[in-house]
């Protein structure tokens, strides 16, 4: 959607096949850090992300008890950024839906892409729903099991587990709940975000390295279990996890890929996950895609041909998201193997002091 509404504003036609004929998204929160308030900005959306969602600056990093250990000072990016915010994901997809449709793009749901024909100086698509056409450029956006990057890439790395498994869960804020919450166990970590002017997420970080599934009816027991021993808030939110909060359960496997150079071939790109998926330790997976958007849109637009843009799309996207995917999964090992937390707190500064430069 970042994509469709960027290539729109700059005057380009747009088809969008979306395979969800309902058009939706699962329902966990999700942290949206300066850079990315940034891009929403750029998109012409921060004022509702803003009013529908919490913004903050700061956070607070505590033990496992709950002792608060440090404060953490998060400043924004400009006087006319927050530095932090927190939303619901349907919230932001409702958000950027209403942008994207408001634009004129031709959204086709419940389709997706049955064949495509690489030409000399474009791409002939056909839908599953027999929609037929031919585009300059085809940009591919289906996240970490991408199927266009197995049939364009077929050489290319597979999503690699990672040795976490996260749990997230929605939750009221408690009274004086203004900013992120860590609490730093042995090699499991545990965090809060606000989502809303009412609400929060939680999230969990679990060691588990032989990446066994919990069944959906095991998980809230799971995670409850998981949650004994915590100090702070922790327990408030723990006595709801059996009951009222339970449906508001997400339980995913944490993996990653990281696309070598070029993410495009011919007259077909891949953007976002699709490319580069990272784990959310920076909390930059849904900002670099994003960006991504955004970017290609602006060199497409100001390249006199398609493939001087890609290229340099490629200049100004691969060492961001190299570093973001490395970074956040160092950062997991540290979490993992009861590293050094100076050195888990120096990635996370580098990191995001890079990340506040220009995408």
């Amino acid at each position: 959607m970042s994509c469709a509404i960027s290539m729109r504003r700059a005057g380009m036609d747009v088809d969008l096949a979306e395979i969800d004929p309902n058009w939706k998204i699962y329902g966990a929160g999700i942290t949206i850090t300066g850079p990315t308030l940034r891009a929403l900005k750029t998109l012409g959306v921060l004022d509702q992300v803003k009013a529908q969602g919490a913004t903050w600056n700061g956070a607070y990093l505590f033990t496992r008890s709950g002792q608060r250990i440090q404060e953490l000072d998060i400043p924004p990016i400009s006087a006319d950024l927050p530095a932090t915010g927190g939303i619901m994901r349907p919230v932001l997809h409702k958000i950027l839906s209403d942008r994207t449709l408001a634009l004129g793009v031709n959204v086709r749901l419940g389709t997706t892409v049955e064949s495509v024909s690489q030409l000399p100086d474009g791409v002939d698509v056909t839908l599953s729903d027999g929609h037929r056409a031919r585009y300059d450029l085809m940009v591919s956006s289906d996240g970490i099991s991408s199927t266009m990057r197995e049939r364009i890439f077929p050489e290319a790395p597979r999503p690699k587990f990672t040795g976490q498994m996260i749990y997230r869960i929605v939750a009221e804020r408690p009274r004086g709940f203004d900013r992120t919450h860590f609490y730093m166990g042995d090699d499991t970590k545990l965090g809060f975000n606000p989502v809303s002017s009412t609400h929060m997420y939680m999230f969990l970080l679990e060691h588990r390295p032989d990446n066994r599934w919990v069944d959906i009816e095991e998980q809230p027991r799971r995670l409850y279990d998981l949650m004994a021993g915590w100090g702070g808030i922790v327990p408030e939110v723990r006595e709801t996890v059996l009951t009222t909060n339970a449906h508001t359960i997400n339980y995913r496997p944490l993996e990653a890929i990281l696309m070598p150079k070029p993410w495009y071939r011919g007259r077909v790109v891949l953007i976002g996950d699709a490319a580069h998926a990272t784990t959310p330790h920076l909390a930059s997976g849904a900002g670099m895609a994003i960006e991504d958007g955004i970017v290609l849109a602006e060199e497409l637009a100001r390249s006199d041909s398609v493939d001087a843009g890609l290229a340099r799309f490629m200049d100004r996207r691969f060492a961001r998201g190299k570093l973001v995917v490395e970074n956040s999964l160092r950062l997991g090992e540290i979490e993992m193997n009861h590293g050094s937390p100076q050195e888990h707190t120096r990635i996370m500064v580098d990191s995001m002091t890079q990340l506040r430069q220009p995408a």
